[in-house]
């Protein structure tokens, strides 16, 4: 069973009593996720900054507040078919729990490429998956097709007002948990989460401002918000693939045009270090996704006034994947420096260099020598360094003092 697709002129602003209808609906099914304190984030901010832990949510994200929403309202007749749904793999694994707890058979389109770990939870949640297509995009067509033949019902990620409801519960635990909340940071995709927040919130705290983040390599919205109508991506690349999202639809584009204050983006690099804060300081895995919020705080700490909420949204994440992205916020932060030098090949060259670097306070992860560089001169060698720093002056004094020393630095990141 397929569902037309809303145009502007049908879409309907959902209210506040919509989303405590939900809340109840959800009592007893979903978390009510704690909220912390980032002492790191107060500093820079000048004030309270809390996280709300949707990584804790059941499932790793806060997509089965939406996806149970939306299931439990289908007529008996419609979950008899069962339900179909396309996702990189948090909206799978929030589809495939919500229909197992309904008693409803969930078939799941995911791209090929999709999370070694999203795909065996979604299968473990019990729903069939199919692995298609390269992009979100083509799975969706085929989620589509398989409705039109089977007659389930699709549970689209972002695009029906149930989903906005169900998702719009965090924002009434916000409101319970800061009561006086200044400002609401909330990373955007297809803009399910942000609407159901903005509509929860602004219902009766008008005054809060609420901010949306997008990855600058799959950023929809300011262009979209720019034009005066979703506008699609031609391309999108980045790590945080739950918001990498082609194109709004008419029905967010039209909650978050009206109700939400600001959209920005961050770079791969903010979303690697604000994983890496995560982790370290407040004892959390978030996905790059879930992150966002955090990393456009640590970006532009004065743009956030105070008490401020930073949603974490989700913290289902490969552990290959996390350990790739925990080495890129490291060199992001100047805490972990790969270098390749040139020395002469001699007795002892070696050793003087690793001297150098051990008296300058850099520790030493690995070390790897090659005589076979093509720019090479004969009696040379090439050595490639992965060093540990305490930050980016002490990278930078590091490569300044080799230098000093005459060592010709071939390379560093």
């Amino acid at each position: 069973m397929t569902e037309p697709v809303l145009s502007a002129a049908e879409v309907r602003m959902i209210g506040v009593e919509e989303i405590q209808e939900a809340a109840a609906l959800l009592e007893g099914v979903i978390r009510y996720t704690p909220m912390e304190s980032s002492r790191p984030l107060n500093l820079l901010v000048g004030g309270p900054v809390y996280l709300k832990c949707e990584n804790l949510q059941r499932t790793g994200s806060f997509k089965i507040r939406g996806a149970y929403t939306r299931i439990s309202r289908l007529t008996d007749a419609e979950r008899a078919n069962g339900v179909v749904a396309a996702s990189a793999g948090n909206h799978a694994q929030g589809v495939a729990l919500a229909a197992a707890l309904l008693g409803c058979q969930a078939t799941v389109y995911m791209p090929v490429g999709a999370s070694i770990a999203k795909l065996s939870a979604t299968r473990a949640y019990g729903a069939t998956v199919h692995l298609h297509g390269e992009t979100l995009d083509e799975s969706l067509i085929e989620a589509r097709a398989f409705a039109a033949r089977t007659g389930a019902v699709l549970v689209h990620p972002f695009d029906h007002p149930d989903i906005l409801r169900g998702q719009g519960t965090v924002g009434l635990e916000i409101l319970e948990q800061v009561p006086d909340v200044a400002t609401i940071v909330v990373a955007a995709g297809g803009g399910g989460l942000i609407s159901g927040i903005a509509a929860a919130v602004k219902a009766t705290r008008p005054d809060v401002k609420i901010v949306g983040v997008q990855a600058e390599q799959a950023a929809a919205w300011p262009g979209s918000l720019a034009a005066g109508h979703p506008v699609r991506l031609m391309k999108m690349s980045t790590l945080a693939d739950g918001i990498a999202v082609g194109e709004p639809t008419a029905l967010t584009y039209t909650h978050v045009s009206e109700l939400v204050d600001d959209v920005v983006t961050v770079s791969e690099d903010q979303l690697s270090r604000a994983m890496l804060l995560c982790l370290e300081r407040a004892k959390l895995v978030v996905e790059p996704a879930g992150v966002a919020a955090v990393a456009a705080i640590m970006a532009t700490p004065e743009m956030f006034t105070p008490p401020v909420v930073a949603v974490l949204s989700g913290g289902n994440i490969d552990p290959l994947v996390l350990l790739h992205v925990t080495q890129h916020g490291l060199v992001a932060a100047g805490r972990f420096l790969s270098l390749r030098i040139e020395i002469s090949d001699r007795p002892g060259s070696l050793a003087r260099l690793l001297a150098l670097v051990g008296e300058l306070g850099a520790s030493v992860v690995d070390v790897e020598q090659s005589r076979l560089g093509s720019s090479l001169a004969l009696g040379d060698v090439e050595v490639d360094l992965r060093l540990e720093c305490r930050g980016p002056s002490h990278r930078d004094e590091l490569l300044e003092r080799l230098a000093e020393a005459r060592y010709r630095v071939i390379d560093h990141r």
